[in-house]
């Protein structure tokens, strides 16, 4: 099970939902991973409980995705923690709903910094730390191909996140680091549930092949295979762990 052993890891977002799943599957595998919160720091220690009650190790470090000098305090935190670096995980951001004309500057400006420019930054001190043969992992969403009103700053923060994703495989594959993205389809998640009425709640699971909607460990051992070993030969690629959700 320790296929891992002896890997660092960077997780941000990761005291709930997807996030929360990613650590503990990372952990579980055997590598040491530092993770972000923002604001709830009961749920971060109860991260780092869960971890540690498995035999895993886990740190938490409040830090604000869309502030890069909190980011590079974060991967600083995460080396000295684990020795080294090799993992890093993308998974923390935030979501604003509403039609165009009425989506002001701040917001764009907001959802932006926080998806687009936070994991921008976190990619850059991926490919200035990562030891030779890592990995990256972003995660985007299935929004960027199944349109719908109301979700135009989510989706292209996340649009912009795909492409990222794209031109780092490229640059970075030299040194044998892969770059990869995974698109979640409906999972239940806090930003899943805020941002959809009970009435949407109840209809996805229907469009799903499978019958149900996504739970954050479903998407988290997706970005486990592509994490470890087995995912070496996986780079540039966009997976959509959406149940086969079209």
């Amino acid at each position: 099970m320790d296929v891992l052993a002896g890997k660092g890891a960077v997780v941000t977002g990761g005291s709930r939902g997807i996030g929360r799943a990613v650590v503990e599957r990372l952990a579980r595998d055997g590598a040491a991973v530092t993770f972000s919160y923002l604001r709830d720091e009961q749920a971060a220690g109860d991260v780092v409980r869960s971890v540690t009650q498995a035999g895993g190790k886990a740190w938490a470090l409040r830090a604000d995705q869309g502030d890069v000098s909190d980011l590079v305090a974060l991967f600083d935190a995460a080396e000295l923690n684990s020795g080294g670096l090799d993992i890093v995980v993308n998974n923390a951001s935030i979501i604003a709903v509403g039609p165009i004309a009425d989506t002001s500057d701040h917001d764009w400006d907001q959802v932006m910094t926080v998806n687009a420019k936070g994991t921008f930054v976190c990619i850059r001190e991926a490919a200035r730390r990562l030891r030779d043969g890592g990995r990256i992992v972003n995660i985007s969403s299935i929004n960027t191909v199944m349109p719908e009103a109301g979700i135009s700053l989510y989706a292209a923060s996340k649009g912009a996140i795909e492409q990222l994703s794209a031109v780092a495989a490229h640059e970075l594959g030299d040194r044998q680091i892969t770059v990869n993205t995974v698109s979640p389809g409906a999972t239940d998640t806090d930003l899943l549930r805020g941002a959809n009425s009970a009435d949407d709640l109840a209809a996805l699971p229907g469009m799903s092949p499978l019958g149900r909607i996504g739970q954050p460990a479903d998407v988290a051992d997706v970005v486990a295979f592509l994490a470890g070993p087995d995912g070496r030969w996986m780079t540039g690629q966009n997976l959509r762990a959406g149940g086969g959700i079209r």
